[in-house]
């Protein structure tokens, strides 16, 4: 996709996101050191986020359907930029939770009203590759801005990290002001059309695609450390170093499933859901050795993501006359899928059946989705066919 200056600004938007949601997990020792709390209740900043995301996407989306739509993403960035001001200047450790969750109301409004908008910038042809282009600032962000947020943090100190985020917000506030056209509201703020859109049963599907998919990814990756560490041997370096594989296969992933989309959008997720349930299974058999591991987790990384695009484009067209909402709630869907993958890996683990069964659940999930995919896409098309055979007799009937 040629260079494209609104979608580069809504791509660093979703890098400043991906930063701040992911960021804390490298930071919690450090975080839990300094403000005098306990891992697990560090832990609590991440899943605080993840709950707001998830809260906050119906009250950002339906309380602003009238607000034009540049001036609600530089609105959206502001909430971003301001709840990691306050995380930086945060003393003590319920002012930083409280900033945690002010930041996440952005999120799942932010993508779901960009995703529309950068499928707006582009003929309709190449609407899977705006949406992914978009998303690349969220794969970037961990292969570079994640280990950059976590070294700051460890030498300069984790306020550091959010100062650093809180400017790359106001880059972001100048970036769509300068490059995204006016682009009034388009749904007229109508609430009741948004809600009517949501309960439809494509959509629903969709939102329910989205949902194990993203499970299937977080089952495995919520324990890649420790599956790297106990079940592999590998040393913290190598670790570091999977993290940056996975997330460069996360990183091609998301170009490869914007590509195919625009031609495909349910081959394009037959084709990952076959191949992301074949890697894992792969993954359970090969995570006692470092070098196949290493290449079965690039893989991975390109079979996880290269199901966004096509997720995101799914809702957008099931949702087409009311998009706003229904492509927020797949955000907030994908934070639903990977609080339930990570519960289901977490399970997995507990009932001491070892860390090849995790890799082993989380192909089933995606097995799972690929039946319902396949099920549904089979009865589109009956039903398409139909419609196509009634007209046909019909117009004879005419002639």
């Amino acid at each position: 996709m040629k260079l494209n200056p609104g979608l580069l600004a809504l791509s660093v938007g979703a890098f400043g996101i991906g930063v701040t949601e992911f960021a804390p997990m490298g930071l919690l020792p450090v975080i839990a050191g300094d403000l005098g709390v306990s891992i697990p209740a560090a832990g609590l900043l991440i899943s605080a986020y993840a709950l707001g995301v998830v809260l906050g996407v119906p009250v950002m989306t339906l309380t602003t359907g009238r607000v034009p739509r540049r001036t609600l993403l530089i609105a959206l960035a502001g909430i971003f930029t301001l709840g990691n001001l306050l995380a930086a200047v945060s003393g003590s450790y319920g002012m930083l939770l409280a900033a945690r969750v002010l930041t996440s109301f952005n999120h799942g409004a932010f993508f779901g009203v960009g995703s529309v908008v950068a499928a707006s910038l582009v003929p309709p042809h190449r609407q899977a590759g705006a949406v992914a282009a978009m998303f690349m600032g969220l794969t970037i962000a961990n292969v570079v801005g994640v280990p950059l947020a976590t070294w700051a943090g460890e030498h300069l100190g984790w306020r550091a990290s959010f100062w650093g985020i809180a400017a790359l917000g106001g880059v972001t506030m100048a970036a769509l002001r300068l490059t995204l056209p006016p682009l009034p509201s388009t749904d007229g703020g109508d609430v009741a059309a948004e809600l009517r859109v949501l309960i439809r049963k494509p959509v629903l599907g969709a939102l329910a695609l989205t949902i194990v998919g993203s499970s299937a990814m977080f089952t495995v990756f919520t324990y890649i450390t420790p599956i790297l560490r106990e079940a592999t041997g590998a040393s913290l370096g190598f670790v570091t170093a999977m993290l940056v594989t996975y997330g460069l296969g996360l990183t091609v992933g998301n170009w490869l499933g914007g590509k195919f989309a625009d031609r495909s959008v349910d081959r394009t997720l037959i084709v990952t859901l076959a191949s992301l349930a074949a890697i894992l299974i792969a993954f359970a058999m090969t995570m006692t050795h470092a070098a196949p591991s290493a290449i079965v987790i690039f893989l991975w990384g390109i079979a996880s993501f290269a199901l966004v695009p096509p997720l995101q484009v799914r809702v957008m067209d099931a949702a087409s006359d009311a998009p706003n909402l229904a492509s927020s709630m797949n955000i907030g869907a994908f934070n639903l899928g990977n609080a339930l993958g990570a519960a289901l890996g977490g399970g997995v683990i507990a009932l001491d059946l070892g860390y090849p069964a995790v890799a082993l659940a989380g192909a089933a999930t995606s097995v799972i989705g690929l039946a319902a995919l396949l099920l549904t896409s089979g009865r589109s098309a009956a039903r398409q066919g139909g419609e196509m055979a009634a007209e046909c007799t019909g117009g004879a009937r005419l002639s």
